[in-house]
């Protein structure tokens, strides 16, 4: 089975809670059969807290995010579902083996043979309107692939932009991404529209529009649009 498939059948079991995470969070030890086959991101819709910007249902957009991730063919967030576990309705993701001692600010610094990939982040962002882009939210693992985590504050009508990648800010879009928001321009995939609030699918459609006529990575002139923690 491949992972998707392990995703949607295995069985779950909460090894413990992910520390510093805002809402409930868990690392989930996957099984079939009672043997281990991996583990997993479980984020239950009864852990959110409240927010004043989100309707509930985070979850949902975690699997928007690995949905538009794949739609336009990125391999940027890895594999996500929706379903039933032991907490109720959540997203799985599955967990990425990965060195946690390095970033975004460490991969930038040290990897520049991985800036093309991280120019990947800088365009997904927009697209996605990713209000949480942690340094920690980019993943390496051990084949040098990064993945893209916590896409659960994502896709509002609002352009609320707050994301560490601006580094390639003012750059040219190098035109194999701009070919791939191209395809967003005039239609969203109905698997992501159908996660999403109608004024949320018609401003994803604008953002991949303004980023396709533009050409250029945005600039955050007003040296605000950072999340914090920034880690």
């Amino acid at each position: 089975m491949n992972r998707l498939e392990l995703l949607q059948t295995a069985e779950l079991n909460i090894e413990g809670r992910m520390p510093w995470s805002s809402n409930a969070t868990f690392l989930v030890n996957l099984a079939v059969d009672e043997l281990p086959v991996g583990q997993a991101i479980y984020k239950p819709l009864r852990g959110e807290r409240p927010l004043w910007d989100f309707e509930p249902g985070l979850h949902r957009r975690e699997l928007a995010a690995y949905r538009l991730s794949e739609a336009i063919g990125l391999d940027l967030v890895p594999p996500t579902i929706i379903r039933d576990g032991p907490l109720g309705e959540g997203s799985l993701q599955w967990f990425v083996e990965a060195d946690h001692q390095q970033h975004y600010f460490t991969i930038f610094e040290n990897r520049p043979d991985l800036h093309d990939a991280l120019r990947t982040f800088a365009m997904f962002d927009v697209l996605a309107n990713n209000t949480d882009r942690k340094s920690g939210h980019v993943l390496i693992d051990g084949d040098d692939h990064l993945w893209g985590i916590d896409h659960g504050l994502c896709f509002a009508a609002e352009f609320k932009l707050r994301t560490v990648v601006w580094e390639f800010g003012g750059e040219d879009v190098p035109p194999e991404l701009l070919t791939l928001a191209a395809n967003i321009v005039d239609h969203v995939p109905l698997d992501v529209a159908a996660l999403l609030a109608d004024d949320e699918v018609d401003a994803l459609r604008e953002r991949a529009a303004w980023l396709v006529d533009q050409g250029v990575f945005p600039v955050d002139r007003s040296g605000r649009r950072y999340p914090w923690p920034l880690v």
